[in-house]
Formats: C-alpha cells, sequence, structure tokens
C-alpha cells in the first residue's frame, strides 16, 4: 500500500534534508535511523559499482576520491564549458566530463554519470528515510530548488526524481518554503514585505516577498546559482595548493587523495571560524616531495585571512539583493530570513545588516527550515491545511532571437505568473515564405550568454513586399512556469502554436534507460532497489515538444 503523504525534500548542495507534515499538520524533520537529520548530498561508488549514499559516501571521499562526488547541484541543467563549472572541475578529486550535448557529467570508474542520476541516489535515500521514518512506502514530494534556476535545471530536477521513483508534484523554490516555515504569515496582521536571504552551499538567492493573510506574492527574485558555501573552501583550498607548491614544487591538484583531505580540512575550518577567530589546519603526510619525503602541512589560519580571500565573493552577495529590491519598486523591507549553512559566517551576517539596515532574523535551523517549508507546502497540494497560497513570479527572461545574435524581451524577469505576452513583428524580405522563431531565456543582451528554450515555425505565408507581412508572437506562462508560444500571421489567421517542455539535458527515452538499467543491475544483485516493490511511475509525454501542434 502507498502512503498518501506527501513528503517534502531539500535537495541541497552540501547537505539534503526531508521532511512531512505530523497528526497535528505540522512540519516535522525525518531523522534517520542512524539519528542524522540531515544527510550530505555525497554518493560514492566501489569499483563493484556498489554505491553509498550520505555520510557513509562521504567517509570514502579520501580512500576512493575518483569515485565520489560532491556538488552534483552545481553541475545540474549545466553545460561543461560553464566558467564555474570548469572551476568547480579544477580542484575536484573526481573527473568532470563533457556528455554528448555538452552538458557537464561525472566519469566514474571509466562510466559517464549525470548529475541527474547521482542527484537520483540522493532523493532515492530521502525516499527512504522519509518511508522508515512513516512505516509505509511514499511516492509523492515537493522537492526544492533555488529560485534563480532556470528551466533546465529544473526539469532536470525532474528527472533525477523520475529515476528516484519519486513523483515530483510541485518544484518549489527556496526562499519561498523557508518563508512558508517561519511562518511569517502567522506572525503579524495586515501586508508585511520580507525578503528571503537562502546562501547555501552551492548557491545564493535572494527573494523580496508580500505576505498579506496567509497570501505569499514573490514581487522579485535574484541570485547567483554559482555562488555558495563550497566557493569559501575552494578559495582556501587554493591559498594552500599554492603554498604547497611554491615550497615543494608539487601540485596538489593532481593528486585526488591529497585533494581530498584538504577540501574537508577547509571545510573544518570554515565551520570553526565561523564561531572562533583562529584555528590550526594539521595535515600530516599530505603528499610526497620530489624525493619521496613526506609533505607534512601545519598552519594556524584566522577569520581574517579568510575573509581577505573571499571579499570577492562577499562582494558578490549585493548586487542581486539591490536588483531584487529595485524590481520590486522597494527601498527597504520589514524583516529578512536567513536560510542556508553559509548564512552563520559572520562577514555574511554583517553584509546582509549593511544591504538592508537592519539585522536579521535567526529563528530556524538554516539547515532544515527549507524541507520544512516544503512540507508545510506538499500540506496545502495535499488539502491537509488551507493557511497559505503562494504567487509565483518568472526569475529570468524570456524572449526572442532577433537578426543574427540579438534578444528581445517578451517577458521580462520578475513577471507573476501566470502571464501572457504579445509582441508584433513584420517579414524581413519579400515573398518570405516562413518565419522561425527562436525562445530563449536569461538576462544578457547576448544572444549567444543566454539559454535556447526551442522553435516554432510558422511557413506557408503569403506572398508580400518585405514588411508587409506581420506576425503576431504570443507567450504564456502558466503557474507551473510551462511556456506556450504561437505565432500567427494577421491577414490570413495562419497560426503555429508549441509547447516548450523544458530539456534537463536527458531525453525520457534515457532517464527510461536509466531507470531500468538500475533495476537489471539490483535484479543481478539479488535484491531490488530502495522502495521499488512499488511500480515506478514513468510519465510517457516525450520532452522538449518543441514543433507546431499542426504537424501532429
Amino acid at each position: 500500500m502507498t502512503s498518501n503523504k506527501i513528503i517534502g525534500i531539500d535537495l541541497g548542495t552540501t547537505t539534503s534534508c526531508v521532511a512531512v507534515l505530523d497528526d497535528k499538520n505540522t512540519p516535522k524533520t525525518l531523522v534517520a535511523a542512524d539519528g542524522e537529520r540531515t544527510t550530505p548530498s555525497w554518493v560514492a561508488w566501489t569499483a563493484a559499482g556498489q554505491v553509498t549514499v550520505g555520510t557513509r559516501a562521504r567517509r570514502q571521499a579520501v580512500t576512493n576520491p575518483s569515485a565520489t562526488v560532491y556538488g552534483a547541484k552545481r553541475l545540474i541543467g549545466r553545460k561543461v564549458n560553464a566558467e564555474d563549472v570548469a572551476w568547480f572541475a579544477r580542484l575536484a578529486p573526481f573527473r568532470i566530463v563533457a556528455a554528448p550535448n555538452g552538458d557537464a557529467w561525472v566519469r566514474v570508474h571509466g562510466l559517464p554519470i549525470s548529475p541527474q542520476e547521482i542527484a537520483a541516489h540522493v532523493l532515492r535515500r530521502m525516499r527512504q528515510v522519509a518511508e522508515e521514518a512513516i512505516g509505509e512506502p511514499v511516492t509523492r514530494a515537493v522537492v526544492t530548488v533555488p529560485a534563480y534556476f532556470d528551466d533546465a535545471q529544473r526539469q532536470a530536477t525532474r528527472d533525477a526524481g523520475q529515476i528516484a521513483g519519486l513523483d515530483i508534484i510541485r518544484i518549489l523554490n527556496e526562499p519561498t518554503a523557508a518563508a512558508l516555515a517561519y511562518g511569517v504569515h502567522r506572525h503579524a496582521e495586515g501586508r508585511r514585505l520580507i525578503a528571503v536571504f537562502d546562501l547555501g552551499g552551492g548557491t545564493f538567492d535572494i527573494s523580496i516577498m508580500s505576505v498579506d493573510n496567509g497570501i505569499f506574492e514573490v514581487l522579485a527574485t535574484g541570485g547567483d546559482t554559482a555562488l555558495g558555501g563550497e566557493d569559501w573552501d575552494r578559495r582556501l583550498q587554493e591559498r594552500i595548493v599554492d603554498e604547497v607548491f611554491d615550497a615543494h614544487r608539487i601540485d596538489l591538484t593532481g593528486i585526488p587523495m591529497a585533494m581530498s583531505r584538504l577540501r574537508e580540512a577547509c571545510e573544518a575550518a570554515k565551520k570553526t571560524l565561523s564561531v572562533e577567530n583562529e584555528t590550526v589546519i594539521q595535515l600530516p603526510f599530505l603528499a610526497n616531495d620530489q624525493h619521496g619525503a613526506p609533505i607534512n602541512y601545519e598552519k594556524p589560519i584566522t577569520r581574517a585571512i579568510v575573509e581577505q580571500l573571499t571579499q570577492d565573493l562577499i562582494d558578490r552577495l549585493e548586487a542581486p539583493c539591490s536588483r531584487a529590491l529595485a524590481d520590486a519598486g522597494l527601498a527597504d523591507v520589514e524583516e529578512v530570513l536567513l536560510v542556508g549553512g553559509m548564512t552563520r559566517w559572520p562577514a555574511v551576517q554583517a553584509t546582509v545588516e549593511r544591504i538592508f539596515k537592519m539585522k536579521p532574523s535567526k529563528g530556524a535551523n538554516p539547515d532544515e527550515v527549507v524541507a520544512l517549508g516544503a512540507a508545510a507546502y506538499a500540506g496545502i497540494l495535499a488539502g491537509d491545511t488551507d493557511d497559505a497560497a503562494l504567487l509565483d513570479v518568472t526569475p529570468h527572461d524570456l524572449g526572442i532571437k532577433v537578426g543574427d545574435s540579438g534578444f528581445s524581451v517578451v517577458i521580462p524577469r520578475n513577471s507573476m505568473l501566470p502571464v501572457r505576452a504579445r509582441k508584433l513583428f513584420a517579414t524581413t524580405a519579400a515573398d518570405q515564405k516562413f518565419v522561425s522563431i527562436d525562445v530563449y531565456q536569461g538576462e544578457s543582451d547576448t544572444l549567444g550568454k543566454n539559454r535556447k528554450l526551442g522553435q516554432v515555425v510558422l511557413d506557408d505565408l503569403p506572398a508580400g513586399p518585405a514588411g508587409s507581412i506581420r506576425v503576431e508572437l504570443v507567450m504564456t506562462v502558466d503557474v507551473e512556469s510551462l511556456l506556450s508560444v504561437t505565432a500567427r500571421e494577421l491577414k490570413s489567421g495562419r497560426e503555429a502554436s508549441v509547447t516548450i517542455r523544458p530539456s534537463g539535458g536527458l531525453s525520457q527515452r534515457e532517464v527510461v534507460e536509466i531507470i531500468n538499467r538500475r533495476r537489471q543491475e539490483s535484479s543481478v544483485a539479488g535484491k531490488l532497489p530502495e522502495g521499488d516493490g512499488n511500480i515506478v511511475r514513468v510519465a510517457t509525454r516525450e520532452q522538449p515538444v518543441i514543433k507546431p501542434d499542426d504537424e501532429g
């Protein structure tokens, strides 16, 4: 029997968490059998192909570094040539490689693995924790993502859920989930303006919201999907790598075991320095020098040194906040909520206070609050509670290609959902037979820096001089962020339309192949995967669907 419970999952870069509504309709974090309230988002493979997830995987990081993967959320729905992906690859002890379509994948024991499949292992572990705590099978979930994730990253997250045997009934923005968990809609009468500042392990989000009588209206979002606590760790790593090279002429980046130990030590030092002013990094036998002698690294490190190394990261927090306030048409807010483990860093808190001119609220555990909010929203969707409603916005500009490389915005970012916009344009050549409209998402005036979503083609246009045939373009985005595009020639009324279902990088066939392969591997091993005693529900629609309806 399958449970009617809908769980809430925070699929984090560093750690993940699962929650559910209890019998009193209060969100609670589900604790694993080993007592863990959060699970490290780490996945490791042995040479025999056995997969471990969470703390057990993280413990293999030193002895099995090239097959122990972390930070997959930074890769999901991303291209391998993206600047921040290349930077991540430089210090990661595992290999990041290009998929045939240019996506960033990971090579483990000679086999390429997609970030979706890696994330699916983490989601499956969250599902297992929930099933053990609830005592019955679970197949439905609300999963959170950064508000600034684009369509491809959101669809890639859905694909990960499908591989994990989960029906993701809603993708929820992390800041909105956090605001729900804080319960800001219950704390005051009348309209209240809040900011949710979410700095986690790998992503940064800022959302400006209006909360009025249980209605959460997102006024503006912003952020940086390539900025998080791991960047602080990496800066310290780079410093030590340079020091060792200068002293011994040994490049640690070519020694996976040394890099794993170094990464772990830098993260531990950062956590200590969030409450202390000084700590010591000790790494005996880190590597061997050119003569075979051991390199023993030991050095005190202060918070001031780390702040000096990461000042540019702190500086990157301000622009998205200022832009979000401007987009919302506000000069200030009434409350700032902190989300994400990196908000424990004193310089981050000081920056928030300087930007918003107030001390932020710290009334919730930043590691669990997003999962609690996801569980609260799951209760709303299930009809268990009805004390809040969410009104969301588009996180990025939507538009079309104009000329050779121009980008014309049709639906501006932070437009309230659902939204519809129209744009008129004319033919550019005499007796033009068709128009091909390329749809893009992004904020850059340069087309190449934005992400192509799809194309709609309107053919059999009537003959006429250049500029005489006019075409109306209509873009619609519904509350599920599904984009529909229609092009209609005004004189004849002929039209073509397309529903653009975003691709997360994997085709539906590839997703099904991964599911089938995993079931076969588990069958050979003599057991079914966790939770797979039930039928895994697989969507039948093909994606992306990018063709006119009249083509069948």
